[in-house]
């Protein structure tokens, strides 16, 4: 497993509990994540969504897609989605951390992270319909981007890792209870990123 890194002024751990987040870079192959990379971008049908953030309707900086078994919706943000049907490529990689995991994922959020401008702010994925101390797999394929993590009740107690390409992040336990997370944008030059979180929507 690679050390997770601290924030400067951040309290020393030097990890964190392996009962919340489980990193393991190199899933993928950096040949077989450039084609999956490739093939994400220009063949997802990738759209920016408006949500209600801080009371206002805003739309999101960065490009998203939703996939997974037809009677899987899901609601974020006051939006219902309704999830494509799985692609190959899509099942290829599922097939991939499943065993690692030791989850079968019904469900997929693409996420299209275009160039350093494009992020995604502070939150838990604690949705209703993901249940209690839910397991989320994030594999990241392109641009290494920081993945920032926040206790909520103490916003000193941070971290953050590098999301590698060809990465698997497990979030599980308590982490969407009581921990919040973003990817932050960027003032220096970014490629392009594409994410994926499989999830079970119960």
């Amino acid at each position: 497993m690679e050390q997770l890194s601290f924030f400067d002024g951040a309290e020393k751990y030097s990890y964190l509990p392996e009962d919340l987040l489980d990193y393991r870079p190199g899933i993928f192959y950096p040949r077989e994540s450039a084609s999956f990379l490739k093939a994400f971008i220009s063949t997802t049908p990738w759209i920016q969504e408006t949500v209600q953030m801080y009371g206002k309707m805003m739309k999101t900086p960065r490009l998203t897609a939703w996939y997974g078994d037809n009677d899987k919706s899901y609601t974020f943000s006051g939006n219902k989605y309704y999830p494509l049907p799985w692609t190959e490529d899509l099942l290829k990689v599922k097939s991939r951390i499943e065993p690692i995991a030791g989850i079968a994922f019904n469900t997929v959020l693409l996420n299209y992270y275009r160039d350093g401008n494009d992020s995604v702010a502070w939150h838990s994925d604690d949705e209703y319909e993901l249940g209690v101390k839910p397991v989320i797999a994030s594999v990241s394929f392109g641009q290494v981007r920081r993945f920032d993590i926040r206790q909520k009740q103490n916003h000193r107690h941070k971290y953050a890792v590098d999301l590698k390409n060809g990465s698997l992040l497990l979030m599980k336990g308590d982490l969407q209870e009581l921990w919040e997370h973003k990817i932050a944008k960027s003032v220096k030059p970014m490629k392009e990123r594409v994410n994926l979180t499989f999830r079970v929507i119960r």
